[in-house]
């Protein structure tokens, strides 16, 4: 499909993404003007769709505010922004009343909302929709409201493919349609980038195939700041069976009190946290991993045998229904599972309002880096980042300037369906490499060699790219590279990010890390 053809089309408001971060910004911007989603795959295809754990708010009289917050820094090991978490707790509870009042209905009990616990957190807070399938229901339910919103347009299918910056300012974006094989330049006051995150760059990870980190090497490229991007959050309990995806297994079945066990049937996580099973994700996904290593195995084992089976087949239908389908019974057999990459903690720098340092340039939800997650995200504080956060954006981009006038030069992108198997060969090759190199645990040999072949792959592009199998590899193996700089530069072990050769936290180390195009990297200062 080589066309030429260039359309142009003006909206007030781009959302690239239409997870429930986009869809939440996309919702709140058509309130003020024209707003264009713009998804390469399904607008039900994303990140937040299969979000199986909840939504942490304060509803409980008995929580508070304070509580949420304290728990959230803790899980984000002295990297959180204290402003941004503060945000994200009070107009959290906020941004919840309004979705209820809008008619999304969660879980409850005897008139009450059910709410659940998970790692990390001090009491129970997590609202549920449809047992584990909070992450469907709410998406569902924000894609819903924003098709009944004439002002909002989508384009499925569709692929930016680059950026429109003039003078600092993003004017816009080019973008490729699959179907029709046309270039598309959408000019508008502001962008909100909302693509989600990375984790499909390693071989085990819970995400969809469209997680790839387009969004990041975008903004990247325009010459938006980076934060924080070698903090990789591996999800402790994936389904392990070889051949097969990572399947998730909430961190909700071990909130109701499901038992991690060796391969000796043996409980190993009382003896390593407090919380035992119920530790920060990195915690837990590191104490797997080393029992991995004591074994010479590649799985551990998830016990419910000890809970009320009817419990569990209503509180987790959809992980027991899908378990079936591998002939695994969730309240009696042992469940083998692994750690898998599952959420990008750092991202895109954006200030309070989702804004970047490009002016009409924005970023919400697991591509924004806000300040909220520091070095570890706490449980279910995506869904309602994604909530107050697109809020937020949305409320500061339809403030933009009008829409410029005149054509960007732009380069023409086409597809060449030869190069497909070598981007489907090359990736897998990336992933491979990345899970070896930069996984789990990292060292300072490992992260080199893994820059090297990069390098490499890199080197192998021309140097002008118009064909989009080939743009593909060129984001992912800049992304890639730049996760392994940024934890060569962090030499200690900090939430997700964790260095055999640097045991410990360093408190010098105790900074935001910025990376930005042809700068040198930066450290920040926390805001506390």
């Amino acid at each position: 499909m080589a066309y030429n053809s260039i359309v142009v089309k003006e909206f007030d408001i781009l959302v690239v993404g239409s997870g429930l971060a986009g869809l939440t910004a996309a919702y709140h911007a058509s309130k003020n003007g024209s707003v264009a989603i713009i998804t390469k795959s399904q607008l039900d295809i994303s990140n937040s769709y299969y979000a199986q754990g909840g939504i942490a708010v304060v509803t409980d009289p008995e929580d508070s505010f304070e509580s949420h917050i304290q728990d959230t820094l803790e899980a984000g090991r002295g990297l959180c922004d204290l402003d941004a978490v503060e945000i994200l707790v009070s107009e959290g509870q906020k941004c919840v009343r309004q979705i209820v009042e809008l008619g999304m209905q969660f879980d409850q009990e005897g008139g009450k909302f059910f709410l659940g616990l998970e790692g990390g957190h001090s009491r129970r807070r997590i609202l549920h929709a449809g047992g584990d399938a909070t992450g469907k229901g709410l998406t569902c339910f924000m894609l819903k409201k924003v098709q009944e919103q004439n002002n909002i347009t989508a384009f499925e299918y569709t692929t930016v493919v680059d950026l429109l910056i003039e003078n600092q300012i993003c004017t816009g974006v080019q973008a490729f349609d699959f179907v029709s094989g046309n270039n598309i330049v959408f000019k508008s006051k502001a962008t909100i980038i909302a693509t989600g995150g990375l984790s499909r760059i390693y071989d085990r990870s819970t995400n969809p195939h469209t997680a790839t980190g387009d969004g990041i090497a975008l903004a990247y490229h325009a010459g938006a700041k980076l934060s924080d991007i070698e903090f990789i959050q591996f999800h402790p309990s994936a389904l392990y069976i070889p051949g097969e995806d990572a399947f998730l297994i909430s961190e909700a079945v071990r909130g109701e009190g499901a038992w991690l066990l060796n391969q000796q049937g043996e409980r190993f996580m009382q003896h390593i946290h407090p919380l035992a099973e119920l530790a920060p994700r990195d915690v837990v996904a590191y104490s797997i991993y080393k029992q991995l290593q004591l074994n010479h195995s590649d799985f551990v084992y998830l016990s419910l045998k000890h809970l009320n089976p009817e419990l569990i087949k209503k509180r987790f239908s959809t992980i027991y229904h899908t378990l079936l389908k591998y002939n695994i019974d969730l309240t009696t057999d042992l469940l083998p599972i692994s750690p898998a990459a599952h959420y990008m903690v750092g991202g895109i720098q954006t200030d309070l309002h989702g804004e970047t340092n490009i002016e009409g340039l924005f970023a919400c939800g697991e591509v924004a880096s806000t300040g909220v997650m520091g070095a570890n995200r706490l449980a279910s504080n995506s869904l309602l980042e994604c909530l107050v956060f697109g809020k937020r954006a949305a409320e500061k981009a339809t403030q933009g300037k009008s829409v410029p006038a005149g054509l960007p030069e732009v380069n023409i992108i086409h597809v060449d369906e030869e190069n497909e198997t070598l981007f489907l060969e090359t990736k897998n090759r990336i992933a491979s490499l990345m899970s070896k190199k930069a996984g789990i645990v990292r060292s300072a040999e490992k992260l080199k060699e893994a820059i090297e072949e990069l390098n490499s792959i890199k080197n192998q592009l021309p140097e002008k790219i118009d064909e989009y199998n080939l743009l593909k590899i060129k984001h992912i193996t800049d992304i890639c590279t730049l996760i392994c700089e940024s934890a060569l530069i962090r030499t200690e072990s900090r939430g997700g990010h964790i260095r055999e050769d640097y045991h410990l936290e360093d408190p010098a180390f105790c900074v935001h890390l910025i990376q930005q195009k042809n700068q040198t990297f930066k450290f920040q200062e926390i805001r506390k």
